[in-house]
């Protein structure tokens, strides 16, 4: 490739679509190819750049610092490109872009997504559900739903509802089990379903430190699932497979449709909220500022309280 060449554009779209999942996996179900396309267009970019841009790991993708730098590049270039393209169709339909975790997406937002469409049927939704935060300014998107430190929120931030932390478990396996569990103590006779992708991050959501809180530091349950995401825990406990502990305004649908209960009293806080972070740019989005009222009112619904915007700092 001679100095003054662009990569391939396909190769471009494979590697920021991997980037952006940190997985050819799901790289490939985004572009509609096969993982192994996928992987082959990456390989050639790097070795037309002769850097690499991935440390692959075991089961995992992380991007190198080249990577890192590229992906910057590419996130602005298509946003570009995507914003010039629709104002020269004209005529298209406003469209929100919103960056959020697959937890809020699939437990929260999703389920409620219907009502947004009926009340603005003009408006099309355009949602990104990763674990990896994006950068609105450099990225694609108008907003983000973010599960950040109350202190750490932007002033103008939307804050959703709090971060109430609760062992959950099916109906099915309280039966199924037919042993106890109306106190702490009783986990040494249940299987924990473990979430351990952020251990350090979210410890909140770490078994042995709600074990510490409720006084049971040193239970050793029958047994224990661990999962990377916490996606996939809260759907084994949704399956009957053990207890898990959940985030209570994202499980709240799961308890009121009685597919998870809520077996012990204890409940404990942590410093962490939901909150709506719109980009820049988003002002000048029409379809932004009704969705974000959407979202107020439907916190407001489910908390019985209206969801404030963060406290501002003087």
């Amino acid at each position: 490739m001679r100095r003054d060449d662009l990569p391939p554009l396909e190769a471009l779209r494979s590697f920021d679509a991997a980037a952006r999942h940190l997985s050819f996996t799901r790289a490939a179900e985004e572009l509609f190819v096969t993982q192994s396309a996928v992987s082959k267009q990456v390989i050639a970019l790097e070795s037309a750049l002769a850097v690499r841009l991935f440390e692959r790991k075991t089961r995992a993708l992380a991007l190198t610092t080249a990577g890192e730098r590229l992906h910057r590049a590419t996130e602005t270039a298509f946003a570009e490109l995507r914003a010039a393209a629709a104002e020269l169709r004209g005529g298209e339909e406003p469209t929100i872009t919103l960056s959020t975790t697959q937890a809020f997406a699939s437990f929260w937002l999703i389920p409620r997504l219907a009502d947004f469409r009926r009340s603005h049927p003009g408006i099309d939704i355009r949602i990104s559900a990763d674990t990896r935060l994006a950068d609105l300014e450099r990225g694609r998107f108008d907003a983000a739903v973010r599960y950040m430190p109350d202190r750490n929120a932007p002033a103008t931030a939307l804050r959703l509802f709090g971060g109430t932390v609760l062992p959950v478990v099916s109906p099915a396996y309280l039966k199924k089990s037919a042993r106890a569990l109306a106190k702490p103590a009783d986990l040494v006779h249940h299987i924990l379903l473990v979430y351990e992708g952020e251990k350090q991050r979210l410890p909140w959501l770490s078994w042995p430190v709600w074990l510490e809180m409720a006084g049971v530091a040193d239970l050793r349950p029958a047994g224990s699932i661990a999962f990377n995401q916490y996606e996939p825990a809260i759907r084994a406990a949704v399956d009957g497979q053990g207890v898990a502990l959940a985030t209570q305004a994202l499980v709240a649908d799961l308890l009121k449709q009685g597919k998870l209960v809520a077996p012990l009293p204890q409940r404990f806080s942590n410093p962490r909220s939901y909150y709506l972070i719109l980009a820049d740019r988003a002002a000048a989005n029409p379809a932004v500022e009704p969705f974000r009222l959407w979202l107020a009112s439907q916190v407001e619904v489910d908390a019985g309280s209206t969801a404030l915007p963060a406290r501002r700092r003087p």
